[in-house]
């Protein structure tokens, strides 16, 4: 995947030199402009491409949610109260398994 970003970058960087360079035998601003906007975009994809890549190793290493355990979206989908009631039935259900 870092090959082909990589690639991308290079194709970016390099079309923004030849706007640059048009702009500047033409004497136009709009190509200059043009190979600015192109030269960010490619800092934005190596940018966005080191921060999802810092924000994945951060999932991976986060411990693993335990089964009997809620995520806090299923406690706001599901809303407080029947949360509560839902936990509350699990807990139940738990013990009478463990009495039988």
């Amino acid at each position: 995947m870092l090959i082909i970003i990589l690639a991308i970058v290079i194709a970016l960087v390099a079309w923004s030199l030849h706007l640059m360079q048009e702009a500047m035998e033409h004497h136009e601003f709009s190509l200059m402009l043009a190979g600015t906007l192109v030269a960010f975009s490619a800092a934005a994809l190596v940018g966005v491409y080191f921060l999802m890549g810092n924000y994945i190793g951060y999932l991976s290493r986060m411990p693993h949610q335990a089964s009997h355990e809620f995520s806090y979206s299923e406690i706001q989908l599901v809303g407080l109260n029947q949360f509560i009631e839902k936990t509350e039935t699990k807990y139940i259900e738990k013990q009478i398994k463990i009495k039988h």
